[in-house]
């Protein structure tokens, strides 16, 4: 995947996406190391080692789908966290069988346009791979994550009750 700056809106911030390497499991798990950034994910960030096997799958299934979570990196390259699409990956709830686009940043790049950005350039990348349509599970209290799935275009549609007891949003898009 190329690492070239992509803006795809005119006010949009500049982003990279790539691949992420072994060296992002521990910048992501810095990243995310925020009680804010993981309110709707637990509260507080997985272990190092879930980072670990969650780049390494990422890394799978980029070379098998040509997509996955990617890293995103601001203009100086710093890691920002991550977007990018995975199948769904629970078969006890949810959309099963549907691609699910996502997003996680740390707090440092909320509010600047980075997920829109990264977002939309996920899109690009998903259409040229072929994927018909994209999910995206959003905690039904996270305004912030609803607000970018519908500046992407994105349609509410069904709701789930997660195994934790709290309800998630289903947003669709056909691409």
């Amino acid at each position: 995947m190329s690492t070239a700056p992509v803006t795809t809106h005119a006010s949009a911030p500049a982003v990279r996406l790539r691949v992420p390497t072994d060296e992002d499991a521990l910048t992501w798990h810095r990243v995310f190391d925020d009680p804010q950034v993981m309110e709707f994910f637990g509260g507080r960030s997985a272990e190092l080692s879930a980072y670990e096997e969650l780049t390494a799958r990422q890394r799978r299934h980029d070379a098998e789908l040509g997509y996955c979570l990617w890293t995103v990196t601001d203009e100086e390259d710093a890691v920002l966290g991550f977007t990018g699409a995975q199948p769904w990956p629970h078969t006890h709830y949810g959309p099963v069988g549907a691609t699910e686009i996502g997003w996680r940043l740390g707090r440092a790049a909320w509010g600047r346009g980075y997920a829109s950005a990264a977002a939309r350039t996920t899109l690009e990348r998903l259409r040229a791979a072929g994927v018909g349509e994209v999910v995206a599970m959003i905690h039904s209290r996270n305004a912030r994550s609803m607000a970018v799935a519908e500046r992407l275009g994105m349609r509410r549609a069904e709701s789930y009750d997660t195994p934790r007891g709290q309800e998630a949003v289903c947003f669709r898009l056909e691409l």
